[in-house]
């Protein structure tokens, strides 16, 4: 079991827009959350607001294995929600990429 959590990558995705933008931002990045989950070796895929700041979103989402997140990246739902999504950022994606280092 330890080995196998060894293996989870986890993922920090901020995404930042100006406020007339905010709604239609919000609406679409929620368009990544139930594909997602539904996809192998997704842990967990949750969407956060900043609350002192509610232009920055986040996205936090765990994978089993580094192969898990290469097919998530490569799925065709999330170019097609990007192709709307990226003229209205501000900032990102930036995305972190982490291994856990502890039970």
């Amino acid at each position: 079991m330890r080995h196998r959590k060894l293996e989870e990558r986890h993922i920090v995705c901020e995404l930042r827009c100006e406020t007339t933008n905010r709604e239609r931002v919000r609406q679409l990045i929620v368009q990544f959350v139930e594909p997602a989950r539904l996809e192998e070796g997704c842990l967990y895929y949750h969407l956060h607001q900043k609350l002192d700041d509610p232009n920055t979103f986040f996205i936090i989402d765990g994978w089993a294995n580094e192969d898990a997140v290469d097919k998530h990246a490569s799925n065709p739902h999330v170019a097609e929600v990007m192709k709307e999504l990226a003229p209205l950022l501000t900032f990102g994606p930036s995305i972190t990429l982490s291994s856990r280092v502890s039970d």
